[in-house]
């Protein structure tokens, strides 16, 4: 997420009312999580286990609850709960904006779009030309849509990520202030649920289809022209390359790659990133021909056993 415009170190040290580190007019650009993060940004850090990660990251600002030693051409703020601050600093430059209309004044929408009864369309999202959105469809702030979309209804497009900190009172969330994007040409069906990113964009490419009954978690990348079957769950922070088809009721851990042209069928859980060009299935994922040998040897089991005896 990229500030409206450039601010100092120094301002945002006053922002979350923290100490800082390094040249009071440094020059901050933006905020990301460490897996989107560029020169320029600030990302946060409040487990020493992650801290060499984060000072190492293309980020030059680092959010951090301890004084350490700041590597060269980057500063840090010091906080007693990063967690948090982050979130003010979301809640400052993303702040959520109330709406009583059913179409935004800010909202743009594109020649020969439909926009169905029933349908909210929030604050500053763009949808593009001859686009269908069905009824009761929900497209949150600042959603971009591009042309020939059509979505089926009850999707609702932008939600809050699924990620929380575990604290002794209870679970606290961390404000999204990111976006979702719709390439052009993706069909989306109806009840799907797409989470915006924490900080980036959660984007499904160009001629993508998506089944009813889908979820596709915050920060998620989809390439172009995959097929994704109904009640599948994606996690947050995966990427999908192009061309990829996954059939129904797949669900997958966060962070992984499934690469162009891969095969996943039915019920199967991707618990690992896989390569391109090839079929999966089972729980945990493998190849489907070697899976498929093993389901086949399971059944001689008995047969083998009997002549045992």
């Amino acid at each position: 997420m990229k500030f409206p415009k450039i601010h100092t170190l120094k301002e945002i040290a006053e922002i979350i009312n923290c100490e800082y580190v390094g040249d009071a007019d440094f020059s901050v650009f933006g905020m990301n999580e460490i897996h989107v993060v560029e020169f320029g940004d600030i990302v946060f850090v409040d487990h020493p286990k992650y801290y060499d990660k984060a000072l190492n990251s293309a980020a030059t600002t680092i959010l951090i609850n301890k004084n350490v030693r700041c590597p060269e051409g980057k500063v840090l703020l010091i906080s007693e709960d990063p967690f948090r601050d982050f979130n003010t600093l979301t809640n400052h430059f993303k702040p959520f904006k109330f709406s009583n209309v059913a179409i935004s004044a800010t909202a743009k929408v594109g020649e020969g779009t439909i926009i169905q009864p029933n349908s909210f369309i929030g604050n500053h999202v763009v949808i593009g030309k001859n686009c269908v959105i069905h009824s009761n469809v929900s497209i949150y702030d600042h959603t971009l849509i591009g042309d020939n979309v059509i979505i089926h209804a009850g999707t609702i497009l932008g939600a809050d990520a699924f990620y929380y900190k575990k604290r002794p009172e209870g679970h606290d969330q961390l404000i999204s202030g990111g976006r979702v994007v719709i390439k052009n040409n993706v069909g989306i069906g109806a009840l799907c649920t797409i989470d915006k990113g924490v900080t980036g964009d959660t984007t499904i490419g160009e001629g993508t289809k998506i089944d009813n009954q889908v979820h596709v978690g915050h920060d998620t990348v989809i390439g172009k022209k995959c097929l994704i079957a109904s009640q599948t769950g994606i996690a947050g922070c995966v990427i999908i390359e192009d061309e990829v088809t996954i059939w129904g009721q797949v669900g997958t851990t966060s962070g992984i790659t499934i690469g162009a042209k891969a095969v996943i069928l039915g019920q199967t859980g991707v618990t690992k990133s896989v390569e391109g060009g090839k079929s999966y299935f089972g729980t945990p994922i493998e190849e489907s021909r070697e899976k498929l040998k093993q389901l086949a040897n399971i059944k001689k089991i008995p047969e083998i056993l009997s002549k045992l005896k």
